[in-house]
């Protein structure tokens, strides 16, 4: 007889021990990093079980599927805070300043400029991560290293409300190094928050400085 799938709470409270475990050998206050659930794909009905067990902070990977999903989800469960973390296209921009309540995924000019326009119409201020591509791939979203500086100027003259950087490392190889370079990165420009970590790798990503850990798989299970 097959066990029965773990209870969401259960799954929570694992994740959660697992954040706490790592921040006390790396001796930070648990209290400095955020859980983002990362629930793309999955529908309101394996949610919703999340929520109940204490869980408010979501991410979504596009702005289609987040307003197919959350405004209901929203209405029914209180303090619910909703994350970007997938590539953003120019032309959501306003979408995502609606529905969103921070942005991961700042990555071009083109963007920072969008993001402005479209929070000085929404007169609401959305907080954002510049992704860096890290790894330097090609087929990967974030600004290049060599372009942060720049972006960062942009994004402070856009009056752009960057809090952070954010990173997804290569696949296959050893994140430490990576999320090290990240954290290098953020504190080289005097930013706070580091979005690094998924559900194989945040512990490592928490002992390297994260401050935002987005995991899915890990609540979820896999996904379709």
């Amino acid at each position: 007889m097959p066990n029965p799938a773990p209870e969401p709470a259960d799954l929570l409270a694992a994740v959660r021990e697992r954040i706490a475990h790592a921040a006390r050998i790396a001796r930070r206050d648990v209290e400095e990093i955020t859980l983002v659930a990362v629930s793309k794909t999955h529908p309101a009905e394996a949610i919703v079980p999340l929520i109940h067990a204490g869980q408010r902070i979501f991410g979504e990977n596009r702005v289609q599927e987040a307003e197919a999903k959350w405004p209901a989800l929203r209405e029914a469960h209180a303090g619910i805070e909703l994350h970007l973390v997938g590539q953003l296209q120019s032309n959501k921009a306003e979408e995502a300043v609606r529905l969103f309540d921070c942005i991961h995924s700042v990555d071009r000019p083109s963007l920072v400029a969008a993001l402005a326009r479209a929070m000085d119409k929404a007169g609401r201020q959305v907080p954002c991560f510049i992704q860096v591509n890290i790894g330097a791939e090609e087929q990967k979203g974030g600004c290049a290293i060599a372009d942060l500086s720049a972006l960062l100027a942009e994004a402070s003259a856009a009056t752009l409300p960057v809090i952070g950087l954010m990173c997804v490392p290569p696949a296959e190889i050893e994140p430490a190094p990576f999320f090290a370079l990240l954290d290098k990165l953020a504190a080289d420009y005097g930013l706070a928050n580091r979005s690094m970590g998924m559900s194989d790798d945040f512990e490592t990503a928490i002992m390297l400085g994260a401050t935002h850990v987005r995991v899915g798989s890990a609540l979820f299970g896999g996904r379709d």
